[in-house]
């Protein structure tokens, strides 16, 4: 039994080695590989059984001739595998592309004339596998059709070939040198005077518009997502229920149509509403659960308006809207309006799993009924869709008419929640036993586990790697740049069997080139440059492919020291990379300097050694002394600010002479925190705590308003677009 798990998790791409962060060599015992390999559908209970199921799923591939798709690069050879009796290895076979253009191009081969990979035999007949070389110079790119026929033996099979160019997009103004800068923001956190306790589309727009005229290229935003109208208190923007749709809590409701009719204009003028909209706006974290009842109310009041009174016009645009969203919106907005419906019944509603088993199958009968019974709910959870889409291309054409370059740069998360709305609506797609995570680390010495269900990355390929490429689609959409959460995910993933440590993971290895492929056609098909967060357990290799096909690396200042300790210059940065001084993850500059971060995480219980926390301090310690020292040998440092690191908290003076520091790096792209302008202390998140600590709630301490009136902020803005055209010279 143990060669035989073994030998299948070598096929299943489980990994039996790998290279800890401390770069010592660690092996997965053979339990993590039972229970990784059960998740993925395997029966460990019994060998017999084992040995059947193995031996089906080798029976079903054999027997079918071709993937259902094939990926490829342009101006390479066309080989296609191709896999048949041996009878009909010296038959003639016709195979035909039909283009995305309708072009057809037309040939034939003898599978015996090409290179023989494999032999196989089942029920008394031997298979051979092949690997056809076509004799096209077929160029264009796209998503082709590609058929085999041989009428006399009844062979007929269609696939999908892909032609993917040889690297992500890259905007020319960029790939030409131009230096650009931008903030990132996690959009709930802004505060604005005219808001509703949330930050918002309107908001976004007026920080995409004031920041263009100061400078800035973009904004980053953390992943925009949909998340769970009827459990607000679910906020974390990296566990998504559906990764291709939108938050509608972002949607500005003051600029929807119809928000001025009289009954919508009542209820918001109605003292009660008035009282909770004051407290949600004074509030120091976001109020989710008031926030969402204050939105959706409103809403459902101007949905109302909008049947009964919208325009022809606006109702055939929602119609086309919701015809273009397909099957996707559709499951959506009916997990949506089930989740309502548990709730008003008082039954458990925070995803799927807890549903009566009848609502469990997203293609079942009940589910059915309940489409044809709830019809207008289900187009209200469309309607808000469509609201929030056309609020973020507003928001995506606002920054380009101020003259950003980017304009609005999206984040896509790694997966999405157990209960989610996206597993509901493909469940062969998914492991639900596992989790994807983190090992363990220096940061975060237990490992992680994000309960995140990951893809199983044989189901993706049968599927034909439909889902990547929707995903991809749907967040290139109305950006300028797409920055992708934990990028090595398209080479290898750490999976966690449910219930497990995270220690006890093992990493999964995923399609890297087929991925990459995809991603880069669809990078140049929605002209959306690609950042790949390429932080944690990097293997070797990784890094150099990614550049290879001009995805953007993410370089965080204080990751980026040599082995003495020292700080790397950022006029060292590669030059296809974002860098960034810190992350949504991290401290603020203020809490990374003043240790705020070591405080909370000893209060909340994450650090419990003393002598542990008391070597964070010191490392703390001896790395704001590199940090000095680096600045101070690149004159950086302002002349009234000691290089001695005894003698030097941090100020706005400091803060900012970090920015320009880093501003004045190689990499074309600079991405710095909000919060940094503001010298903010706390930071949004904590990694590996849930109720520890009000992660993804903690407002900016400034409405963007006031921000924008700040006179030292102001100045920054033309300090860091003149260093960045500046750089460091002879370094």
């Amino acid at each position: 039994m143990i060669e035989l798990i073994d030998n299948l998790s070598q096929m299943r791409g489980i990994e039996s080695q790998y290279t800890d962060a401390w770069g010592k060599l660690a092996t997965v015992p053979e339990s993590t590989k039972a229970k990784l390999l059960s998740a993925m559908g395997y029966p460990l209970e019994d060998e017999a059984n084992l040995v059947e199921a193995i031996n089906f799923e080798a029976q079903t591939l054999w027997q079918m001739p071709i993937d259902a798709v094939s990926i490829h690069r342009v101006n390479q050879p066309l080989v296609i595998d191709i896999r048949i009796p041996l009878l009909l290895a010296t038959k003639i076979i016709s195979w035909q592309i039909t283009t995305e253009s309708k072009q057809t191009i037309n040939g034939q081969f003898e599978a015996v004339d090409h290179e023989l990979i494999a032999v196989a035999h089942f029920d008394e007949l031997e298979y051979h596998h092949y690997q056809v070389t076509l004799d096209t110079d077929l160029a264009e790119m796209g998503y082709h059709q590609l058929s085999f026929k041989m009428a006399d033996e009844g062979l007929d099979v269609t696939q999908q070939l892909v032609i993917a160019p040889l690297s992500c997009y890259k905007q020319k103004p960029i790939a030409d040198g131009a230096k650009v800068w931008g903030p990132s923001v996690q959009l709930y956190c802004v505060r604005s005077k005219r808001n509703w306790g949330i930050g918002d589309f309107a908001d976004l727009q007026l920080l995409l518009q004031q920041l263009g005229a100061k400078g800035a290229d973009f904004v980053g935003l953390n992943p925009i997502h949909a998340l769970y109208p009827n459990n607000p208190e679910a906020c974390s923007p990296y566990s998504p229920s559906s990764r291709r749709w939108l938050n509608p809590l972002y949607i500005a409701v003051d600029q929807v149509t119809g928000f001025k009719q009289k009954t919508v204009q009542e209820l918001f003028q109605s003292d009660e509403f008035q009282t909770r909209l004051h407290i949600a706006k004074q509030s120091e974290h976001v109020n989710y659960t008031t926030v969402a009842e204050l939105k959706f109310s409103t809403l459902k009041l101007i949905f109302e308006w909008f049947e009964a009174k919208g325009s022809k016009k606006s109702h055939q645009a929602l119609d086309n809207f919701i015809e273009q969203g397909g099957e996707s919106l559709k499951q959506l907005a009916t997990f949506d309006a089930i989740n309502v419906s548990l709730a008003e019944q008082g039954k458990e509603n925070w995803g799927w799993p807890v549903w009566p088993e009848a609502f469990q199958d997203y293609h079942g009968d009940a589910v059915q009924k309940f489409v044809k019974e709830q019809q207008q709910q289900i187009r209200f959870f469309c309607y808000l869709q469509w609201l929030a889409q056309d609020q973020l291309a507003q928001c995506q054409k606002a920054a380009i008419s101020s003259g950003m370059k980017i304009g609005i740069y999206r984040d896509l998360a790694v997966g999405v929640s157990e209960g989610s709305a996206e597993i509901w609506g493909n469940r062969d797609l998914y492991c639900v036993d596992a989790s994807v995570g983190a090992p363990a680390d220096v940061l975060g010495p237990q490992g992680q586990s994000w309960g995140l269900p990951p893809m199983d990355p044989e189901e993706l390929i049968e599927q034909g790697f439909q889902p990547f490429i929707d995903l991809l689609r749907a967040n290139m959409k109305d950006c300028g740049a797409l920055r992708i959460d934990h990028v090595m995910a398209l080479l290898r993933l750490w999976w966690v069997p449910k219930g497990e440590s995270a220690k006890q993971g093992a990493y999964v290895y995923n399609p890297v080139e087929q991925l990459l492929a995809l991603l880069c056609l669809e990078s140049q098909r929605n002209k959306c440059l690609v950042i790949g967060e390429d932080l944690g357990t990097v293997p070797d290799g990784i890094q150099e492919l990614l550049a290879e096909n001009a995805v953007h690396s993410y370089r965080v200042f204080f990751f980026e020291t040599a082995q003495d300790g020292g700080f790397y210059s950022p006029a060292h940065y590669p030059e296809q990379a974002m860098a960034t001084l810190t992350t949504h993850d991290m401290p603020t500059l203020v809490g990374y300097w003043r240790c705020y971060d070591l405080e909370i995480g000893k209060e909340i219980g994450i650090y419990d050694d003393e002598d542990i926390l008391k070597s964070l301090y010191d490392n703390r310690h001896k790395d704001k002394q590199r940090i000095l020292d680096s600045m101070s040998g690149h004159g950086a440092l302002p002349n009234w600010i000691s290089s001695n690191v005894d003698e030097c908290d941090m100020n706005q003076a400091l803060n900012y002479a970090m920015q320009i520091h880093l501003a004045k790096g190689q990499s074309s792209l600079l991405c710095l925190q909000l919060e940094d302008w503001l010298q903010m202390e706390k930071p949004v998140n904590i990694p590996g705590t849930s109720d520890e600590y009000a992660n993804w709630r903690r407002k900016l301490s400034m409405n963007l308003e006031d921000m924008f009136e700040q006179e030292h902020i102001n100045q920054l803005f033309g300090e860091l677009t003149q260093a960045r055209q500046q750089g460091y010279k002879n370094t």
